[in-house]
Formats: C-alpha cells, sequence, structure tokens
C-alpha cells in the first residue's frame, strides 16, 4: 500500500465525519479547517485561497467528497513528503470522527488502544470505499491478536461468527471492529492489560514497522562501557533508546546490502555477545541469554536479505500476498459468473430452439394424425381381403401341425433310446472303475504280505544266532558254568521275548491274509459285475485273470517255535547240533 493510498484512508474517516447528515457532502468552512489542519500536520505550505479558487462556481453549496478530491490531490498530496510524523496525522483524523462513532459504554479497552485498532483497520482494509475489512483480513488480525496475548486460537468460534458476518457482507466497518475487540468476544478470560498489550504489539508491527524489541547492552565507542538500551528493530535500522518509552533516542543503526551480523565469541567477563559491521562503523551488542541472542542475530539477518531481495517487511510482504490471492479468487469468480452468464444465455437459446421444435412436433403430430386415419381405412380393406387368405392359412397349419406332432414323437423315441444307451456306457464305466480299485487293494495287499514276510524271515535268523551263541555257551568249561547259567537264563529271556515278536508278527499276517481274502472276494464280486457287462457291451472273456496266492503245506514247530525249514535244512541243522554235542573235551 503507497503513502497516497495510506493517508486517504484515514482522511476519509475525517471527511466522512464531518458529513453530519450522512449526505455525502460537508460544508467548505468544514473543508477549509481539514485542508488547514492537514497540510500543518504534514508540513505542507497551506495555501488559503486555494479552496475558493477551486470552489469558485460554488460558493454557498457543500461539496461532495468526489468534488473535494481533485483540491486534495492536486494542493496537498501532490505536495507531501515522508518528513512528517504519521502517527500525528493519523491521531488529527481519529480526533474528527471518535466522538461522533465510538461508544465507549461497555468497552474492555480505552480510547488509545481503539484508537491503535482504527490504525491497523485502515491497514488492513481494502482500498475500496466506503473503507470495509474482509473476513480474511478479520481472521487475521484476531489470529495475532489472540497469539500476542499467550492464548490458542478458537477456530470453531471464529467459523460461527463468519455465519453471523454472511449477513454483514462478509465485512466490518472500523467501529464494528473496534466493538468486536472491546466487547472481548474473542478474548474471554484475558484481562484488560493483557488486551491492551496484544493490540500495543501489533499496532508496534502493523503500524510502527516495529519487527523486535528490547532490552540489551550496547558497548559504547569513545569509552568503551557497556550501557543498558532499549532497542527496536525496522526493516532498514535499528533505533536504541534510554528507555522501553521511547522519550529520548540515543541513535540508529542503518542497514543496508553492505551490513552483516555475526556472533563473539566471551570475553572480557561478558557473554552472548553480537557484533553488528555497518560501513562506517561496528556495534558491540551483549544479548541477555542465548536465547535472546539467537533471535536477534535471526531478526536482523532477516532483515538483511530482504533489503538485499528488494522485499518489503515481512508483515507487508504476507497483506501483499493475500491481496493478490483475494483478487485471484475474485478474478476467478467473475469468471465463473461469465461462464453461468453464457450458460443461463445458451439456455435461453435452446429453450427457444426447443419451442420451435415443439411447434414443429405438434404440425408433425397433426400430419401423423391426418395419415393414420387413411392407413386405418385403407387396413380395413386389407383386412377383408386377407381374412379368406387367413382361413386357408389356417387348414395348412393345422396340416403341418400335426406333421410336426408326429415328428415330434419320433424324436422322443430316438432321444429314450440314446439315453438307455449312455445309462450302460456309463454303468459300465462305474464297474470298470471298481475293477481298477480292486485290483490296487490287491496290489496293496500283497505288498503288506511281502514285508510281513521280509520281517518273519529277519527274526528267524535272528533266532539262529542266539541259538548258535546258546550252544557255545553250553560248550565252556565247568568253572564258567553257573555264568554261562545266568547268561542262558539272559538270553531265555531275550529268546522268548523274540518268541512272542514273532507270535505277534505272525498274528499279523494272518490278519492280512484275511484282509487279502477279503479284497480277493472283492475283486471277484467287481470281475463278476465287469464280465456280466463286458459281455452285453463287447462279448469279450477272460478280460481278468485273478492272481492267487499258492498254497501252503503244514507248518513245522521247531523248538524256537514256528518255522518254514524243508526237511533237508533241519535234517542238516540235527546233525550239526549232535557233531557239535559230541566233540571231545565237550562237557556233558
Amino acid at each position: 500500500m503507497g503513502l497516497r493510498d495510506e493517508l486517504l484512508k484515514s482522511i476519509w474517516h475525517a471527511f466522512t465525519a464531518l458529513d453530519v447528515d450522512r449526505s455525502g457532502k460537508v460544508s467548505k468552512s468544514q473543508l477549509k479547517v481539514l485542508s488547514h489542519n492537514l497540510c500543518t500536520v504534514m508540513k505542507i505550505p497551506h495555501d488559503p485561497v486555494a479552496l475558493e479558487e477551486h470552489f469558485k462556481d460554488d460558493d454557498e453549496g457543500p461539496v461532495s467528497n468526489q468534488g473535494y478530491m481533485p483540491y486534495l490531490n492536486k494542493f496537498i498530496l501532490d505536495k507531501v513528503q515522508d518528513n512528517f510524523d504519521r502517527l500525528e496525522f493519523n491521531k488529527m483524523c481519529w480526533t474528527l470522527c471518535v466522538k461522533k462513532n465510538l461508544n465507549r459504554n461497555h468497552l474492555l479497552i480505552n480510547e488509545e488502544d481503539a484508537f491503535k485498532v482504527w490504525c491497523i483497520f485502515n491497514y488492513l482494509s481494502e482500498d475500496k470505499y466506503p473503507l470495509v475489512i474482509v473476513s480474511e483480513e478479520i481472521e487475521y488480525f484476531l489470529r495475532k491478536l489472540t497469539e500476542a496475548m499467550g492464548g490458542g486460537w478458537a477456530e470453531e468460534k471464529f467459523e460461527k461468527y463468519k455465519v453471523q458476518l454472511q449477513r454483514k457482507q462478509n465485512c466490518l466497518s472500523v467501529w464494528e471492529l473496534i466493538e468486536l475487540v472491546g466487547m472481548g468476544y474473542f478474548s474471554k478470560g484475558m484481562d484488560r492489560q493483557t488486551l491492551s498489550m496484544g493490540i500495543t504489539e501489533i499496532f508496534q508491527e502493523l503500524i510502527l514497522g516495529v519487527i523486535k524489541q528490547g532490552y540489551m547492552m550496547k558497548k559504547g565507542h569513545k569509552r568503551k562501557n557497556w550501557t543498558e538500551r532499549w532497542f527496536v528493530l525496522r526493516l532498514s535500522s535499528i533505533s536504541y533508546f534510554v528507555g522501553e518509552d521511547l522519550a529520548e533516542k540515543k541513535g540508529d543503526i542503518v542497514l543496508d546490502r553492505n551490513c552483516c551480523v555475526e556472533s563473539l565469541p566471551d570475553k572480557e567477563g561478558r557473554k552472548c555477545l553480537f557484533i553488528i559491521k555497518c560501513s562506517d562503523k561496528s556495534f558491540e551488542i551483549n544479548a541477555s541469554d542465548k536465547r535472546k541472542k539467537q533471535e536477534w542475530i535471526q531478526a536482523i539477518q532477516t532483515c538483511l536479505n530482504l533489503i538485499r531481495l528488494g522485499l518489503p517487511a515481512p508483515h507487508q510482504y504476507a497483506q501483499q500476498k493475500r491481496r493478490e490471492l483475494r483478487v485471484r479468487q475474485q478474478a476467478e469468480l467473475e469468471e465463473l459468473e461469465n461462464s453461468m452468464m453464457r450458460l443461463q444465455a445458451t439456455n435461453e437459446t435452446r429453450q427457444c430452439e426447443l419451442e420451435t421444435l415443439r411447434m414443429k412436433l405438434e404440425e408433425a403430430a397433426a400430419k401423423a394424425v391426418r395419415e393414420e386415419r387413411m392407413r386405418l381405412h385403407t387396413q380395413r380393406e386389407l383386412q377383408d381381403r386377407y381374412r379368406t387368405d387367413l382361413e386357408r392359412e389356417k387348414m395348412v397349419r393345422l396340416q403341418m401341425e400335426q406333421q410336426m406332432a408326429q415328428k415330434s414323437s419320433e424324436l422322443e423315441q430316438y432321444l429314450q433310446r440314446v439315453r438307455e444307451l449312455e445309462d450302460m456306457y456309463h454303468r459300465l464305466e462305474e464297474a470298470l472303475e471298481d475293477e481298477r480299485q480292486a485290483r490296487q487293494d490287491e496290489e496293496a495287499v500283497r505288498k503288506l504280505q511281502a514285508r510281513l514276510l521280509e520281517e518273519e524271515a529277519t527274526k528267524r535268523t535272528e533266532l539262529e544266532q542266539i541259538h548258535l551263541q546258546q550252544q557255545r555257551a553250553i560248550a565252556q568249561t565247568q568253572s564258567e558254568k553257573q555264568q554261562l547259567q545266568d547268561e542262558r537264563l539272559a538270553k531265555e529271556a531275550a529268546l522268548q521275548a523274540a518268541m512272542e515278536q514273532l507270535s505277534q508278527l505272525e498274528s499279523e499276517r494272518h490278519g492280512a491274509l484275511e484282509q487279502y481274502q477279503e479284497v480277493m472276494k472283492k475283486l471277484e464280486n467287481a470281475t463278476i459285475k465287469t464280465q456280466s457287462w463286458k459281455n452285453k457291451v463287447a462279448h469279450q472273456e477272460g478280460l481278468i485273470r485273478l492272481i492267487q496266492p499258492g498254497s501252503k503245506g503244514p507248518q513245522r514247530i521247531t523248538n524256537w517255535g514256528p518255522a518254514a525249514f524243508t526237511d533237508t535244512e533241519l535234517n542238516l541243522r540235527e546233525k550239526n547240533w549232535q557233531e557239535k554235542k559230541n566233540r571231545p573235551g565237550q562237557t556233558q
């Protein structure tokens, strides 16, 4: 926002306050006083006859805002320079409008704080007249005020308040904003002093351009002594005063592109030192703690970066971005409205086309009714003509239906025969499947029997070895007879256990044999069933031949249990045993 726009906002408040009857016009005598005060505050030479000469054609009547603007631009704003106290200028305009508009009843803020809110409103308001502040800027101001007071932002509360703002076209006048802040709607729980301090902090940042301020120690250039000063950081300078009341200014540190800020090591018993280097001199400063030191260095470095980039202060840059966003949104809204208007015009055009089409359709419908009547007349004539043909066609159709019924009966018989053959084929497949399953069961029983026979042979070999060991034990000397007798008893116990295990294996073999016989019966049944179906279908024989185990002779019983020895093997074993028994030196 330029200097002229900033001044015009305050002047507009003053001009509006002088418009007592709200007619939009102010008497010339009041404008003379206003112009004189403006020239005095802004240090502009005042021409007392300029206003009379400018409005010489309207000596008696009041002057409107539009009529006063050419004089204001030519004789005041075009001559203004940035060498006056803006705060004094704002207070002069505030004095003219406060008495008429400010209602002090039930306000938690004093007139000084209301003046600061008035200045903040002028800074945040739109560049349109009458001046208003939109909901986005209201939220920005209230959010900063809440943060300055150390509270949390009430998002839901503001959303409810935005519903009320919609009744006021989402904007407020300056006096409504002062009332909103002064009534404490968004500062409940805060005392007046905290609210006042929050308003002052925002006023110093937005209006006075204060980025950071606070007490620090500064080293003198002549006597090199350390003195406490109140420092105020703005975008292009750092001012230091005797106290925070800003009554006595001690100097300025001008910031430009060539300046830099650096941290210093501790020295002379002082900590948290940093230095600001300028073109002509340097300034050594001592912060109260490390946190303050880092905050000041960061704030000063931010200002130097903005100066080098040619950017405004952070709050001005943020305001510029918010306004650009609103302008862009407004342009998009206007474009949307234009699109809606174009769509409405297109819709109206289409409505006309539809109306024309409807009339054509009505004409076509009337024509179709006439044609339908003619068609019905022709149809009646054709009905009489076709009635005879229809009777003849019915006779032909009856004959065809009789023939179709006969063909259908023949087809049904043929399909019945096909279904019988298919059923017979499925039964044959089931019989073959049963036969295949019986063969698999037989093979499994055979494998089980072979395994049992193999285990039986293994156990018989173990029994023979135990018998030989027993014979060798009997052949030992008489002195070892007792020991051998003990060993024999132990081996006989082992032999008894082996005999029991052999008996168990024999019983398992008998069970396997019974299972095998059951499988054989199933196989015979399946074979008979398969044979019968094969005889019906293929008339073939001998497809299945049963494999049965050979007949077994009577088993011989030896001293070691049932055995499968032959007579020759048994005679040989008895002969060997007699030879060992009759050898000389053997004890009887």
